[in-house]
């Protein structure tokens, strides 16, 4: 596909903020490991911590928080005793799984490439 095939948006000030700040939130460090974690259903809190490595819980809370105020996951508190909360991706935050995927393969089969021009780079 040729850069002139793709319909690019013509910036508007206010637009360019409001997509700034979603790519800022999606784009974060931590709000990836989410999204991708929760491709497969709902998780519970702790096992989100588990499974994303290096994530602390003051970190996971905030991240989660913002994606659910962004309307890409969702809370659901269970009423047991301990209390049960599950996450899960709203349709939406479904949505970005397909784009969020193609960056990260893209990212895959060119940090060989990347590497070496870093390498070039630094060395000059």
């Amino acid at each position: 596909m040729a850069l002139s095939d793709i319909d690019f948006p013509i910036p508007h000030i206010d637009d360019c903020r409001m997509v700034r700040d979603i790519l800022d939130r999606v784009g974060d460090k931590w709000s990836l490991y989410i999204i991708a974690t929760l491709k497969d259903g709902p998780v519970r809190f702790n096992e989100l911590r588990r499974r994303i490595d290096g994530i602390s819980q003051r970190m996971l809370t905030l991240t989660l928080r913002g994606l659910e105020r962004d309307g890409l996951v969702t809370r659901t508190l269970f009423p047991t005793i301990p209390p049960r909360v599950d996450y899960d991706l709203t349709e939406t935050g479904r949505t970005l799984l397909a784009p969020v995927m193609a960056l990260v393969t893209w990212a895959d089969a060119n940090q060989h490439v990347i590497q070496e021009a870093r390498v070039r780079y630094d060395a000059s």
